[in-house]
């Protein structure tokens, strides 16, 4: 019997880059939140491991063997093999935790057909910065690299979200290696919402930089009743928060009139 799974679009409400590290990787305070969208994987018991990239943006994945989901498989003990059907709906190198997030949900799967070990925190992290907060899939802070999880309140859960991304890939170390090494502060306030209003992405400027269509992304959604316009990890999406459903829908029809080259999609907060 096939087991599905979504792996939930990831973003970042608040990104405060701290300082550089001697190891090159960066101390950060992300606040993660999850969509309640993004890829859809099928999976099903197998003599070996194996994964099928099909959707939008499979083209731009790669080979099987090196994206983040099979990695998850070869990091993880099992009785038998397992087969990844991988529909890709989120653009790569996003901001979105695309590959993070199809690791998350290939934890999940195996976690509900046949456990996790106890070190699954460990092994998540090896995979990458994000991974571990994207198996739960529910709002935190990271802090670290961002691998040290603390559990947030839910109260932003069914919160309108509009994702937007021009269409232009970003590639994560090129962004970071722009930021300008200035500490501005450490995620200020005692709710999730409040947290968020007062927080910034320090990438934004190094990504604008790189990719200045992001701004134009910027501008569109923050002349919306939007109360909360950012964007996402070392972008190049950007998302907006509403208090409605139908203002979300509104301004993505209009969006998609306007610049029919950028990618949509909607969804809520997990």
């Amino acid at each position: 019997m096939p087991v599905t799974d979504i792996a939930y679009a990831k973003i970042n409400l608040a990104l405060h880059v701290r300082g550089r590290r001697e190891d090159g990787y960066h101390d950060l305070e992300s606040l993660f939140a999850f969509v309640d969208n993004g890829d859809l994987l099928t999976a099903r018991p197998a003599e070996v491991d194996a994964l099928d990239q099909q959707g939008e943006f499979a083209g731009a994945m790669g080979l099987p063997f090196g994206n983040l989901a099979m990695k998850a498989l070869t990091v993880l003990p099992r009785a038998t093999g397992i087969e990844v059907t991988l529909e890709k709906n989120l653009p790569v190198a996003a901001g979105l935790g695309g590959g993070s997030a199809d690791a998350g949900a290939v934890f999940r799967i195996v976690r509900g057909m046949y456990g996790l070990p106890d070190d699954w925190h460990d092994r998540a992290a090896k995979l990458g910065a994000d991974v571990p907060a994207c198996v739960e899939s529910k709002t935190c802070i990271g802090r670290g690299t961002g691998t040290e999880l603390e559990a947030a309140d839910d109260s932003l859960a069914g919160t309108p979200v509009l994702l937007v991304n021009p269409r232009e890939p970003l590639a994560t170390a090129n962004v970071f290696a722009g930021w300008d090494g200035k500490d501005r502060g450490p995620l200020n306030g005692e709710t999730i919402r409040e947290m968020s209003t007062n927080g910034r992405n320090d990438l934004e400027r190094p990504a604008i930089s790189l990719v200045p269509v992001i701004a134009d992304v910027l501008a569109a959604l923050r002349d919306t009743n939007a109360w909360l316009v950012r964007m996402s990890g070392s972008g190049a999406t950007c998302f907006a928060l509403f208090d409605s459903e139908d203002e979300r829908n509104g301004v993505q029809r209009s969006i998609n009139k306007r610049h029919r080259d950028w990618w949509t999609m909607t969804g809520r907060l997990r």
